[in-house]
């Protein structure tokens, strides 16, 4: 590979990377979303605007960069970690802690959570990557419980209740402490994958 091109990779994953972190930096302090710019960013990067929109294509982008770099740990986690989030722990048990480790991740991230899922399509996170992979993860996960009809909706049944708004809303308004919510979220999922289908014999 000649020397120059190699270079120019280079410096574009450093760019990349100075990028999200002044994002990151950025986000924390501001005081809603709408105040985190594509200009700011670049300012704070020390590289300039057209950097930015050639490596992330416009705000949405950087937030779902910025979203996916903080994500990381969870997804390594989940790929290749130990139990519980790990891929050799029993479905009936993986389910409620993948529940509960996207639930903590969308309280430590709160408005990042609701600016890239208002985002993710109109008003919905349902076209957003990052939704389809954690239902079809979750789908995947659900089908090898014997007994659970449906895998695909139960996904976006359980999934439903760790949506950005809804947390925002029963953090924020309703002012249910994060052990009280992960709490709540564990019971239902229980009562989900512990559920007899509806034609089993009753006992």
């Amino acid at each position: 590979m000649p020397e120059p091109e190699r270079k120019t990779r280079k410096d574009a994953a450093r760019n990349q990377r100075a990028v999200l972190e002044a994002a990151d930096a950025l986000f924390a302090r501001a005081q809603s979303p709408e105040d985190l710019t594509m200009a700011d960013v670049a300012a704070a990067a020390g590289v300039g605007k057209g950097t930015v929109f050639r490596a992330f294509g416009d705000r949405a982008g950087l937030l779902r960069a910025l979203y996916e770099a903080r994500l990381e740990p969870v997804r390594q986690a989940v790929e290749a970690g130990p139990v519980p989030l790990g891929p050799g722990t029993p479905p009936q048990e993986r389910v409620p802690a993948l529940l509960d480790a996207l639930l903590c991740f969308k309280l430590d991230n709160r408005r990042l959570a609701l600016a890239l899922e208002a985002g993710g399509g109109g008003t919905t996170p349902y076209r957003a990557g990052h939704y389809e992979d954690w239902h079809a993860l979750l789908r995947s996960v659900l089908e090898r419980i014997p007994g659970l009809t449906d895998p695909g909706f139960t996904a976006h049944a359980l999934l439903a209740a760790t949506r950005a708004d809804l947390v925002e809303r029963l953090a924020g308004p309703e002012g249910l402490t994060r052990e009280d919510l992960r709490a709540r979220l564990a019971r239902y999922a229980d009562r989900v994958v512990t559920a007899r289908p509806a034609d089993a014999p009753p006992e």
